[in-house]
């Protein structure tokens, strides 16, 4: 999907090199500042005990995993409505910054499991997630292929997860190894997917909304990868 800039009539993918340049740099110094705010808020939160609280809050009932990510897909419609309002710059920056207040919520059981039974998890899927990112955008902007063909793929195979995730809720079963080691490949084609908008589909006004694409596809890689080797660990 391509959107026009309202400027100057033309794609992002057609501006002069120094405007699309400038746009990647603004992304990117966003999605840095969001990824250190994440992890700072995370670290203090943790630190405060609430992943003990939020442990024990879920623990409560099978179905409180489930109303919290009921919630925390509510609030990331509502952060990416607002990341996209070219009306009005503080709209966008307060979309971003409730997303990222969101992600640092629902990462407290699995950033405080990780921390007591699996030492050494966060570094490595940290560094793995890096690699992963770091592969895929120097794989996109040097081809510079647009790769929003995988987009209906993408919703359809979420959707998919979605009921996987219910189901297990549900009926009380663990979905495990396997489950993340697809999941990781799915949260990799999302970053992929969002790396290519950076290039192909938004406005030059819209790095916010870029930056929040892209934070809430490495995120998800992050919390499979995480998965991934705790339950590895586990095997």
């Amino acid at each position: 999907m391509s959107y026009l800039n309202v400027s100057s009539g033309a794609v992002v993918s057609e501006l002069p090199g120094e405007a699309k340049a400038g746009f990647i740099r603004r992304t990117y110094g966003h999605l840095a500042a969001a990824i250190a705010i994440f992890a700072m808020l995370e670290t203090q939160l943790i630190s405060m005990g609430w992943g003990e609280q939020a442990m024990a809050l879920l623990a409560t009932s099978k179905w409180s995993w489930l109303i919290v990510l009921a919630a925390f897909m509510g609030v990331g419609v509502l952060a990416d409505k607002w990341a996209h309002n070219g009306a009005s710059r503080e709209l966008q920056y307060a979309g971003l910054g409730i997303y990222i207040v969101a992600q640092a919520i629902i990462f407290l059981p699995l950033i405080y499991m990780a921390q007591n039974f699996a030492p050494g998890a966060i570094q490595n899927a940290g560094l793995i997630t890096i690699a992963l990112v770091a592969g895929i955008t120097l794989t996109v902007f040097t081809t510079r292929k647009d790769f929003s063909f995988i987009g209906p793929a993408l919703s359809i195979g979420g959707l998919v997860a979605m009921g996987f995730i219910i189901a297990g809720i549900a009926f009380g079963f663990q979905l495990g190894l396997y489950f993340s080691a697809v999941m990781i490949l799915f949260a990799g084609g999302c970053v992929l997917y969002s790396t290519s908008n950076v290039l192909h589909s938004y406005r030059e006004d819209q790095h916010v909304a870029a930056s929040l694409a892209l934070f809430s596809s490495i995120a998800l890689l992050f919390w499979y990868i995480l998965q991934f080797l705790m339950a590895f660990g586990d095997d």
